[in-house]
């Protein structure tokens, strides 16, 4: 029996396809990454008491608990005057306490994280707090 020898042709054809299927592989498994990443909700940057805060979830909540139509049923217009009440709020940590006190007194049983979270859409919209 002879023993068939790959002309150097096919050998070329074979690695042609080979690294077509190598390069296929790297970018659908970069894809994946990249498509991981982006479903990770979006994180507070700041001050410390807000690292790590879903600021989607923030988002939400304000939505949900209605917050800007109280603030405008207590201050008028917009609402937005209850922001930064001169004396008031003066760092992130009692922003996240008057954010806290809206939810014990309105009974809106949000979770440690959740006031967190809507604490940290406060500050990334209104206040800017960086301590």
């Amino acid at each position: 029996m002879s023993q068939h020898t790959p002309t150097p042709h096919a050998t070329s054809a074979y690695r042609s396809v080979s690294r077509s299927r190598l390069l296929l592989f790297v970018l659908s498994a970069v894809m994946l990454v990249a498509a991981a990443l982006m479903q990770r909700p979006a994180q507070a940057q700041g001050p410390a008491i807000f690292q790590g805060a879903d600021l989607q979830l923030g988002e939400e909540l304000i939505k949900q608990h209605r917050c800007a139509q109280c603030h405008a049923e207590k201050v008028g217009g917009d609402g937005s005057a209850i922001y930064r009440p001169l004396g008031v709020i003066s760092n992130a940590g009692l922003l996240r306490g008057m954010v806290e006190q809206c939810n014990s007194t309105l009974n809106f049983q949000m979770f440690p994280e959740e006031v967190t979270a809507v604490a940290a859409v406060l500050n990334r919209d209104h206040y800017h707090f960086n301590d």
